[in-house]
């Protein structure tokens, strides 16, 4: 018997998210984000899930071909844009479109000679200070990629930093709208917390990506109220069980001491797996369909749960570390991290189980 670990991925709620992200802006294109290898379930897996999808937003030009060379015909955008002067080829070859964000960018696209124009999305910072050109700066560069030999569509984007906390999106919109006033030309704005929270944002294109994957972007409304369904369960088993005495410490450096008498139960999944080694002592974890905790530290291959209120365990009882019935969020908050990192951190060495609709019991 093989190993109980295993990542299902569920399509059909995959497919559920991009339509909510449809509801919320009915008169935008979508640009589904897949970056990061469709935030780790998997990236040709996701785009033909997505099928629907108006455009695909990825990072690596690698991607962005594996995707043309299987058939996907949509737009798609390489968000960091090119690196290097012998990229370019390769983006007008496949058709893709790239982002510019900075000068030395420009100064590539002039020194090459290309068989036809790309289509650009010009960014803006007006509050991430990450990547983009500041306002004041931008209007020179758009004058120049209007003029230039090898440019096509011109659309004009930024992204926010502070969509998914109290403080929002209005700077940053007033600063965008700002030196957007009187320029026709199509805009990309919203990412999964502004599309959701902010419909002033949406505009030609949407970028949603968190939210695709049924995880909330607010750390104060869950998925579930958002409407959104988990795609990856991360799922194992009881390999074991012991009954600890008031006194006895569990795992490594034994941080966790037993203060009465209790049933705990190991679990085929650790660090190595992509569960987070930080996690600490009460990390929720679903056996058997209740919530109880982690005790201790994690290890490499496994990780000890708190059986004391589940009296039905027993070896081969199943196990959910995160997705369906376990929201990945308060994992991710009780490990001090976001769902961002656990799902993108998933070894390969998981195997993924493709599913559609419920998911079937382990």
């Amino acid at each position: 018997m093989s190993r109980p670990l295993q990542a299902r991925i569920n399509l059909s709620a995959l497919q559920s998210n991009l339509a909510v992200a449809r509801q919320h802006a009915p008169n935008s294109r979508i640009m589904a984000v897949i970056k990061a290898n469709g935030y780790g379930h998997g990236l040709l897996r996701v785009a033909r899930a997505l099928a629907n999808a108006d455009g695909f937003a990825v990072i690596e030009l690698n991607d962005a071909v594996a995707l043309r060379e299987a058939g996907l015909q949509q737009k798609i955008l390489l968000l960091n844009g090119f690196y290097d002067v012998e990229e370019l080829p390769v983006i007008a070859a496949h058709n893709l479109a790239v982002v510019i964000h900075d000068q030395e960018q420009l100064e590539m696209l002039a020194a090459v000679s290309l068989p036809s124009k790309l289509e650009v999305f010009l960014k803006l910072n007006t509050g991430m200070n990450r990547l983009g050109f500041r306002p004041e700066a931008a209007n020179a560069v758009l004058a120049q990629l209007k003029k230039h030999r090898l440019v096509g569509g011109i659309t004009l984007m930024t992204h926010f930093a502070f969509a998914d906390v109290k403080e929002g999106i209005a700077e940053q919109m007033e600063r965008f709208n700002k030196f957007a006033a009187g320029v026709n030309l199509p805009k990309s704005l919203a990412n999964s917390a502004a599309l959701l929270r902010y419909p002033e944002s949406h505009a030609e294109w949407v970028r949603p990506g968190i939210m695709l994957y049924g995880s909330s972007p607010y750390g104060d409304v869950s998925a579930g109220e958002l409407g959104l369904q988990p795609v990856m369960t991360l799922a194992s088993r009881l390999i074991a069980m012991h009954e600890l005495q008031p006194g006895e410490r569990v795992g490594y450096t034994g941080v966790f001491t037993a203060e009465k008498r209790m049933k705990i139960g190991i679990v085929a999944c650790g660090y190595a797996d992509g569960y987070p080694r930080h996690a600490r002592t009460g990390t929720p974890v679903n056996v058997n369909g209740k919530i109880t905790r982690t005790l201790g530290r994690i290890s490499m291959d496994t990780l000890c749960v708190d059986l004391s209120e589940i009296s039905d365990a027993a070896v081969g009882t199943p196990v959910i570390l995160w997705g369906e019935g376990n929201p990945i969020e308060e994992v991710a908050r009780a490990a001090g991290t976001v769902g961002y990192e656990l799902f993108t951190k998933l070894n390969p060495r998981v195997p993924v189980v493709e599913i559609h609709g419920q998911t079937p019991s382990q």
